[in-house]
């Protein structure tokens, strides 16, 4: 049996929340490679419409109180855990007041999209690299899900390389399909910036939207996942344009998705 680590970043997770297709992923694949004798551990945003009663969220003080910058403010990073129901797997939220307790996603009650996605987003990825650290857990790969969870594959290869954390960790970005035609603000490259971050590595996030987040993460993922979605004609053309420079793999949801994901996990690991 394989004693992999693998690290789950995500937007959404059933039971908590299903918003898309990517809740339901990460309710089978985490379990499944758990079951396979792999080492699982699952972030996800703390949404304000998750209900945190009903679903027995409560704060791990010790993983919490870090502040997180994005851009030139810092925010106070607060970690909650929940366990899936009928499987033993523990789900860490990353929450922030400012960021997380409206009782929305992204778009507003009147389907505007909310103009701090972006520095949600931010937060979110460094959020849970700085929990990782503390929990002192060192992940073989980090499979992130997702627009929102873009940025981590370049913050793996840059800021946190020589982490000893994350020294060995190899990257996996799912891309899912989006009908936002959302643009940020012109300061969205500074907001992203870390140490050993500058522009000339985030010519992907020039366009500003949330493509650019998928871009980034395509750039920088040692493997880039293709589910089998109806993408729009800006998600099939990223395809196109990353075919010629990174492995792309299309991976359905059928019989052979757990067999599919643990022999990628094996391979890009060794």
């Amino acid at each position: 049996m394989s004693k992999l680590r693998i690290l789950y970043a995500a937007t959404e997770i059933l039971p908590f929340l299903q918003t898309t297709k990517v809740a339901e992923f990460l309710e089978t694949l985490p379990q499944g490679m758990q079951e396979r004798g792999m080492e699982i551990r699952i972030f996800v945003p703390r949404f304000g419409i998750i209900n945190e009663r009903k679903n027995r969220l409560h704060e791990v003080v010790r993983l919490s109180g870090i502040n997180i910058a994005v851009g030139d403010d810092e925010k106070p990073l607060v970690i909650k855990v929940a366990s899936i129901p009928n499987a033993k797997l523990q789900v860490y939220f990353i929450d922030n007041e400012d960021y997380f307790h409206r009782k929305s996603v992204f778009v507003d009650k009147n389907n505007k999209f909310h103009q701090d996605n972006d520095e949600r987003a931010i937060f979110f990825c460094k959020g849970v690299l700085e929990t990782v650290k503390k929990l002192g857990w060192q992940p073989d790969i980090v499979h992130c899900n997702d627009w929102m969870t873009g940025l981590i594959p370049m913050y793996l290869k840059t800021t946190y390389k020589k982490d000893p954390i994350f020294k060995d960790a190899k990257s996996i970005f799912t891309v899912y399909n989006h009908e936002y035609k959302h643009k940020f603000s012109a300061n969205l490259m500074d907001k992203v910036k870390m140490l050993d971050i500058d522009e000339s590595m985030l010519t992907n996030l020039q366009s500003g939207d949330l493509d650019s987040f998928i871009k980034v993460g395509m750039e920088y993922a040692d493997s880039v996942i293709k589910t089998n979605e109806n993408f729009s004609e800006n998600i099939d053309a990223l395809f196109t344009e990353f075919m010629l420079t990174k492995d792309i793999n299309t991976i359905s949801a059928d019989d052979n998705l757990l067999d599919s994901y643990f022999n990628l996990y094996n391979e890009l690991s060794r």
